[in-house]
C-alpha cells in the first residue's frame, strides 16, 4: 500500500511558516492544526505550522517521513444523528525535536513571517524552576524557560522591532494559562539578566491570551468501511465532532489568526471565566454527579449509562432542573451547551471508562458539583435533590477497606474496585469506615472535613446533612437504579 505522502498532495504546508507549535501530541493535531488547515483552504489565512516536540521522543520522525501529512477522523452525534468526517491535514510544514535540535529551534526565532505560538505541554508544562541559562546547544529545561530564550533571540535578531512580537495561544489546562506563561518568561528574563529593553518589548509587543479548549481526542481509531483509507498513515488520529476554543484577548488580535471565521467553534472574549464555569459545572459536573452511581450500579462506560433510560433521564433532569438554574448565565446558551453534552456522552465512537473518570473524585466533586448545590440552595432555599443524591453516592463510592496497600470498594454486584485518590483522602475515608459509623455519622464527618471543601463545614447548609443521610441510607438498602426510578 502506498504511503499517505505518495497519495495526498501537500497543499498548505508550503505556505509561509507562521505558526510555532510546541507539542506533537494527538490533541493539537486534531484541534488547532485542523482549524489552520481549514482557514488555509477557505483563503482566510496563508500559513503553515512548524511542529516542535519538547523531548526526543514523540512523533517528529514519523511526521517528517510523511512530509507532515496525516489523517484526522471526526466522529460524533449531531442532533441525534451519527456523523463522521475524514480530512487529510496538510498544514504542517515540518517537525523538529527541541531537545536534539535546539539550535534549529532558535533559528526559527529569526523567521520574519512567524506570528503565533500554540502550546500544549500538559498541566505540568507551564512551571517555573530556577536554573542557569545553559550553554548551546543545550536547551533550558522548562517550556517557559525555552520561550524566554527563544524570545530573547528574536528580540536581538530584529533589534527590538515592535512588530515582531508574537501572539501566544497556550492550551494547557491550568487557570490563566497565558498570564502564567508570561509571568514565568519574565522571571527568567530577570534571572538571566536580559535587560529592561527586552522586558519592555516582551510586555508591550507580545500578546498573551488565556484560553479554554474542549474536544475529546481518542487517538488511533478503528476504521469502518466508509472511512477506509487508500494509503498507509502511521499518524492517523480521531476526535469527536464537538470543538470549542475560547480565547481571552483583544478582539483585534483575532485578525492575526482568523480561525474564528472557519467552521471551528472559536470564541474571542474579554473574559474566559463564564465559559470555564459553564464547562466545569455542566460538562465536568455531569460526569462527576452521574458516573459514580452508574459504576456502582453495574455500568462501565459513559455510553452504557446513556443507553440506560433511567440514568439518561436522571442526567437530563439533573442538568436542566438543578445545575442550569444555579448558574447566572444566559439560559439558552446553558441549555444549548447541556444539549451538546448529552450528544457527546452518547457518542458511540468514544469509550470513556467510568472508573477512570472517578479518579480523584473528592476534589472533582468540590469544584464541579458542590458550587451547584450551594448556589441552588441560596437561590431557591431548597436542597437540589439529585445533586444531594449524587453526594450520597460519592460517599458510598468511597466506602472501602485497605487490602494489600490499596483502598478497595465494592459495587452492588459484589465486584471489587480500587478507590484512587491522594493519600490524605484515602486515609480519611479508611479511618472513617473503621469506626463503623451510621449513615448520619458518616455524612456529618465527610461534610465537616474542611480540607475537602475549601474551609467550609457543609453541615451548616440548612437541610443538606439530613437529605444526604436519608439518601445514603436508601443506597445501603436498595439498588441505585431502583432509587432513581422511584425518586426521580
Amino acid at each position: 500500500m502506498q504511503k499517505i505522502n505518495e497519495v495526498v498532495k501537500k497543499v498548505y504546508g508550503k505556505e509561509p511558516e507562521k505558526i510555532l507549535q510546541i507539542g506533537d501530541g494527538n490533541f493539537l493535531r486534531a484541534f488547532s492544526d485542523w482549524m489552520i488547515d481549514e482557514a488555509n483552504e477557505k483563503g482566510l489565512y496563508k500559513g503553515s505550522v512548524i511542529l516542535c516536540a519538547p523531548q526526543s521522543a514523540g512523533k517528529v520522525d514519523m511526521l517528517n517521513e510523511q512530509d507532515g501529512l496525516y489523517t484526522l477522523i471526526m466522529r460524533g452525534i449531531e442532533n441525534g444523528v451519527q456523523k463522521s468526517q475524514v480530512r487529510q491535514i496538510t498544514s504542517v510544514s515540518r517537525a523538529i525535536k527541541i531537545k536534539d535540535e535546539y539550535k534549529e529551534f532558535l533559528k526559527i526565532a529569526g523567521n520574519p513571517d512567524l506570528e503565533v505560538v500554540i502550546s500544549n505541554t500538559t498541566e505540568a508544562g507551564i512551571v517555573y524552576k530556577k536554573e542557569a541559562l545553559p550553554p548551546l546547544p543545550l536547551p533550558p529545561s522548562t517550556f517557559p524557560a525555552k520561550m524566554a530564550a527563544f524570545l530573547y533571540e528574536r528580540f536581538k535578531l530584529f533589534n527590538g522591532d515592535k512588530s515582531k512580537g508574537l501572539l501566544f495561544l497556550p492550551v494547557e489546562l491550568i487557570d490563566n494559562n497565558g498570564d502564567m506563561l508570561k509571568k514565568y518568561i519574565l522571571q527568567y528574563a530577570v534571572d538571566w539578566a536580559f535587560g529592561q529593553d527586552f522586558k519592555n518589548w516582551l510586555e508591550n509587543s507580545n500578546k498573551f491570551t488565556n484560553t479554554l479548549v474542549d474536544r475529546i481526542v481518542t487517538g488511533f481509531p478503528t476504521l469502518n468501511d466508509n472511512e477506509a483509507l487508500k494509503y498507509e498513515d502511521k499518524l492517523i488520529t480521531a476526535g469527536e465532532l464537538f470543538n470549542l476554543w475560547v480565547i481571552e484577548g483583544k478582539k483585534e488580535w483575532a485578525d492575526i489568526f482568523p480561525i474564528h471565521k472557519t467552521s471551528a467553534n472559536v470564541v474571542w472574549t474579554d473574559d474566559v471565566k463564564p465559559f470555564k464555569k459553564r464547562k466545569v459545572r455542566i460538562l465536568n459536573g455531569a460526569h462527576t454527579s452521574t458516573v459514580l452511581a452508574a459504576y456502582l450500579a453495574g455500568h462501565n462506560f459513559v455510553l452504557d449509562f446513556m443507553q440506560d433510560a433511567v440514568f439518561a433521564r436522571y442526567l437530563n433532569d439533573l442538568l436542566f432542573e438543578e445545575v442550569i438554574p444555579s448558574l447566572d448565565l444566559a439560559r439558552k446558551d446553558l441549555e444549548d451547551f447541556a444539549g451538546s453534552v448529552k450528544d457527546r456522552f452518547s457518542n458511540p465512537y468514544i469509550k470513556h471508562s467510568l472508573l477512570d473518570i472517578a479518579l480523584n473524585s473528592c476534589a472533582k466533586f468540590n469544584t464541579r458539583c458542590l458550587p451547584s448545590i450551594i448556589e441552588y440552595q441560596q437561590k431557591s432555599g431548597k436542597i437540589p435533590q439529585r445533586l444531594a443524591f449524587s453526594f450520597a453516592v460519592f460517599i458510598k463510592f468511597y466506602q472501602g477497606k485497605m487490602e494489600d496497600g490499596k483502598f478497595i470498594g465494592q459495587r452492588e454486584n459484589g465486584e471489587p474496585y480500587q478507590i484512587r485518590d491522594n493519600s490524605e483522602t484515602i486515609d480519611f475515608f479508611n479511618q472513617l469506615w473503621l469506626k463503623n459509623p451510621t449513615e448520619q455519622e458518616s455524612v456529618k464527618a465527610v461534610l465537616s472535613n474542611k480540607t475537602f471543601w475549601e474551609g467550609k463545614d457543609l453541615n451548616q447548609i440548612d437541610g443538606l446533612t439530613q437529605t444526604i443521610s436519608q439518601y445514603l441510607k436508601q443506597i445501603n438498602q436498595t439498588p441505585i437504579k431502583k432509587i432513581l426510578e422511584a425518586e426521580f
